[in-house]
């Protein structure tokens, strides 16, 4: 990707937990985010992962069609490896056109589920 016209969201604050008690996928405990793109040019998405205490991972690259949403699980990124579990991270989305980042945690470790979100920072 391009550097020039590029847009660049963080989420300081990222977590995975490794256990869960609820059925496997919808009560999984995961990492989310929905990323909006309103716009009338497919969103190319790149999203790289920030550690304590080692190299980042990515990019991770992902496309957003015009006038469309796109839900993507943390837990389910492969290339260009998998996001480690209990580990603590942050995150950078970069994308060619504007969109919208929002990041959601479902901790379902205990069976009193827990549900954050928030809105990712833009730091253009």
């Amino acid at each position: 990707m391009d550097t020039i016209g590029r847009r660049r969201w963080a989420i300081a604050e990222g977590y995975i937990p490794g256990q869960s008690t609820g059925p496997a996928p919808e009560l999984e405990s995961h990492e989310a985010c929905c990323i909006l793109n309103a716009g009338d040019q497919t969103a190319q998405v790149q999203l790289t992962l920030y550690f304590e205490d080692r190299d980042p991972a990515g990019p991770y690259r992902v496309e957003v069609p015009p006038h469309r949403t796109l839900h993507l699980r943390f837990n389910n990124l492969e290339d260009p490896e998998p996001v480690p579990r209990d580990t603590p991270y942050a995150s950078i989305f970069e994308s060619d056109v504007p969109i919208v980042v929002q990041h959601t945690r479902l901790d379902s470790r205990q069976a009193e589920n827990a549900l954050m979100t928030t809105m990712a920072f833009p730091c253009d």
